[in-house]
């Protein structure tokens, strides 16, 4: 074991003690069986849609038994930081109303937030185990590690740096002198307690989700802090974890079940830095249905894997946390979205096995809330919506509410069965968009192929829209309306019914229903829209004209 003033000289002279940064983050004063919870999400890429999933498990479980959630960035790996990370995080948690007690932004008693700025504390304990004999260091160069690696695998041995594998592990002290003098670059590695030979050992800890379980001993003597030759010297994942989670006081740590294998190293380094366990709680990630399989929601392959797939999309936020927890808590899936999100998520109710994510699913449940809406509430939202991503559809809706506000109120406003055509708010422009002048485009008698498809003579196309608006009459009742389509059809040679006109087309030009489609492509821009006679209503006689007008020319 190094001398301590040989280990002390490797650290900044004016270092803390522990009994410094324990005296600074002080237990809690919280009531009994509060919860303090964290999301640790990590800037080396965009935030997955499983951040948000464990996040408002994070949040509720730790409001509702009055404790505390925070977010801590974990940026400890900051060769591979991604550029517009921590807005992308702001972003989403912004958007899904994850608003953390304590985070970097919000700061808090228990920071700092951030890893890369947590070094002192983290250098702290690092010279503590070194000082203990429970660390030590290793100039084992990459070479080195890949040569013992190879011969590992060649006689099928357990891969990793354990036992007599370990070349620096029981290194004589002047062996290591001699590196310092020399200035080798070096990491420090936790020296895992126990026989490093033994086989079969296991490690058991009791999950808040799972129960009971168990998993094969740590061996490995992992590193705790990165090459001398960085700047900041940063720890890895499993050391920073560790020694954040006990200084911020968290009781409850919410991750993905890919995390249960490193429990046992865990569990070695709370020992180790003399820290009380915490407990554990590992979900089940979230899931893609692929031809017969599943397998898991991947940033990579599915663009829904990214929260900015809904921020962009405009699904409300409201919808897309409902089906979250439903997920998490089947129960909860079948409650009306207001109680299923005011009700609480219980961790030994979440499932063991991953949950599908199904967008179809999702699109049904955001159609049925926007359906509870009402027009001016859905009016604001696409407003938010289109501030950011459409900004023409912005200023026309600023230009024209109270047009927004009738095309909105058309088959929804004391409707039985309002019309649930906006699953999300980048729907509005194609379901609504014809409906204003700035963003319909004239249909032309001439050479339109909406209008060329319905077979109809393209003389006869304009004879019916020339006479129908000499004629038009803005009428508030539905079928005296519909009658000026009738009428007009009748002067034309269509048929009554497609029953009549099926008998013999050669007779007609077509039959009523052409006749209301010539009507409404020239309103609506489409053979498929809400009912004609409420569309006239919210664009008034003078738009009407001029659209049934542009089928003349």
């Amino acid at each position: 074991m190094l001398d301590r003033a040989v280990i002390d000289a490797l650290f900044p002279a004016d270092l803390p003690e522990p009994e410094h940064w324990e005296q600074q983050y002080p237990a809690r004063q919280l009531p009994e069986g509060a919860l303090v919870t964290r999301l640790g999400p990590s800037p080396t890429g965009s935030l997955h849609l499983g951040g948000i999933y464990v996040g408002l498990i994070d949040q509720d479980v730790a409001r509702r038994t009055g404790g505390r959630y925070l977010v801590r960035l974990e940026d400890t790996d900051q060769s591979r930081e991604v550029e517009g990370a921590l807005e992308q995080f702001e972003r989403g948690f912004s958007y899904f109303r994850l608003a953390a007690d304590e985070d970097l932004g919000r700061g808090g008693d228990y920071g700092p937030y951030q890893q890369s700025a947590r070094e002192r504390i983290y250098l702290t304990y690092v010279r503590d185990l070194l000082r203990r004999g429970k660390a030590y260091l290793d100039f084992a160069t990459k070479e080195e590690l890949a040569a013992i690696t190879q011969r590992q695998q060649a006689t099928k041995l357990p891969t990793g740096y354990y036992g007599s594998w370990a070349i620096w592990r029981d290194a004589d002290p002047a062996d290591v002198q001699a590196k310092l003098d020399a200035g080798a670059p070096y990491v420090v590695r936790f020296r895992a307690p126990g026989d490093p030979t033994a086989t079969g050992a296991r490690a058991r800890f009791t999950d808040a989700i799972r129960g009971p379980l168990e998993a094969e001993a740590n061996r490995n003597d992992v590193v705790i802090l990165k090459s001398s030759d960085q700047s900041p010297r940063l720890p890895t994942y499993h050391f920073a974890h560790a020694v954040d989670d006990h200084l911020m006081r968290v009781n409850l740590v919410i991750r993905g079940d890919e995390w249960i294998s490193s429990v046992p190293v865990h569990q070695q380094l709370f020992d180790a830095l003399g820290f009380e366990p915490i407990t554990y709680a590992h979900i089940a990630p979230l899931m893609k249905q692929e031809g017969g399989s599943k397998r898991k929601l991947s940033k990579r392959k599915d663009p829904e894997a990214s929260v900015d797939f809904f921020i962009e999309a405009g699904y409300p936020a409201e919808a897309v946390v409902y089906y979250l927890r439903g997920l998490v808590n089947g129960r909860l899936a079948e409650m009306p979205l207001e109680q299923a999100l005011a009700e609480p998520i219980n961790l030994d109710e979440c499932g063991v096995a991953g949950p599908l994510v199904d967008l179809v699913k999702l699109d049904d449940i955001a159609a049925d809330h926007i359906a509870t809406l009402s027009g001016a509430a859905i009016l604001e939202a696409v407003r938010a919506w289109a501030g950011r991503f459409d900004p023409e559809l912005r200023r026309v809706l600023d230009d024209e509410p109270g047009l927004a506000l009738r095309a909105l109120a058309v088959e929804r406003d004391g409707a039985e069965n309002p019309r649930k055509d906006l699953k999300k708010w980048s729907d509005f422009r194609p379901v609504y968009g014809f409906f204003f002048p700035q963003l319909h485009a004239a249909v032309s008698g001439q050479d339109d192929e909406r209008i060329a498809a319905l077979g109809v003579d393209r003389a006869v196309v304009q004879a019916v829209a020339r006479d129908f608006a000499a004629d038009y009459r803005q009428l508030d009742d539905g079928q005296e309306w519909f009658e000026q389509i009738r009428a007009v059809a009748a002067k034309h040679g269509f048929a009554r019914n497609a029953k009549e006109f099926k008998k013999n087309p050669e007779a007609f030009p077509g039959s009523i229903r052409e006749a209301s489609q010539i009507i409404r492509i020239a309103l609506t821009g489409s053979t498929r829209s809400p009912d004609l006679h409420a569309i006239t209503q919210a664009l008034g006689q003078e738009e009407v004209l001029n659209r049934i007008s542009a089928l003349t020319k």
